[in-house]
C-alpha cells in the first residue's frame, strides 16, 4: 500500500502549469481528506480519481480539482448524505457530476470519467492507498490515463497537461489496454500516437 502522504508541499513536485500557493495546496488537501472521510461514512463504493489519483501514482500534484468517482446509482444518496452533513452541494449543468464545497474548495463527485461510466469493474481495479495519512481506494494508473484521454475532443484537446502526467506514471500503465479502450476515439488515439512518436511509450504491436 503506497503512502501518498510522502508528497509534502516542500518535497513533492507540484504541476508547474499553473501558479499555485502553498495555502491553496493545503486547502485542496484538507478538502480531499474531509470528503473522503464523508464518503466512507456514506457507505457507498468510491475512489479517488483525476489529478490526485495520478499524484498517488507518481505525477506532479495537481493545482485544480479534487475528484472522486462513484456509481450513478449512488449519486443521489451521496448528494443527500453531504447535504445532511452540512456541506454545500452544487449542481452544475453537466449531468455526470455534482460538486461538494469544502472550505471554499469545490470537490467533484463524478459518475462518468471522460465519458466512461463509473462501474464496479473500475472499483475492482482500484487499489487501496494511504493518501495524506488516510487510507482510501484510488483508481489505477491505467484508468487515470484512459479517463484523461477519453476527455479529449475537438473543444478540449490541450495535450500539454496530459503529457506531464503520462511522463510521470507511464511505467505503471498497461498501454495495450489503453489502446484497446480508446479505440474509436480519434483524439485519444492521436495522443497515444504522439506518445509513441516522442518515445514516451513503446509503439503498439
Amino acid at each position: 500500500m503506497e503512502n501518498a502522504g510522502s508528497h509534502g508541499v516542500g518535497d513533492g513536485e507540484v504541476d508547474a502549469g499553473v501558479n499555485a500557493t502553498a495555502t491553496t495546496i493545503e486547502q485542496r488537501r484538507t478538502a480531499l481528506v474531509r470528503v473522503a472521510a464523508e464518503l466512507k461514512r456514506a457507505g457507498v463504493p468510491f475512489a479517488l480519481a483525476g489529478g490526485y489519483a495520478a499524484w498517488v501514482h507518481g505525477a506532479p500534484e495537481p493545482v485544480h480539482d479534487v475528484d472522486f468517482d462513484l456509481r450513478a446509482g449512488d449519486a443521489e444518496r451521496v448528494r443527500e448524505h453531504f447535504r445532511g452533513a452540512g456541506f454545500e452541494v452544487l449542481s452544475p449543468p453537466e449531468d455526470w457530476l455534482f460538486k461538494v464545497l469544502s472550505d471554499g474548495v469545490e470537490v467533484d463527485l463524478l459518475h462518468r470519467g471522460g465519458g466512461v461510466p463509473v462501474d464496479d469493474d473500475l472499483f475492482s481495479r482500484a487499489g487501496r492507498h494511504e493518501v495524506l495519512s488516510v487510507e482510501m481506494p484510488v483508481i489505477g494508473a491505467t484508468d487515470v490515463v484512459v479517463h484523461k484521454l477519453c476527455a479529449f475532443d475537438e473543444h478540449t484537446c490541450d495535450f500539454a497537461p496530459g503529457l506531464r502526467v503520462v511522463r510521470s506514471i507511464r511505467e505503471a500503465v498497461d498501454w495495450d489496454e489503453v489502446r484497446e479502450r480508446v479505440r474509436g476515439r480519434p483524439f485519444a488515439q492521436a495522443f497515444v500516437h504522439l506518445l509513441e512518436l516522442l518515445e514516451v511509450v513503446p509503439a503498439g504491436s
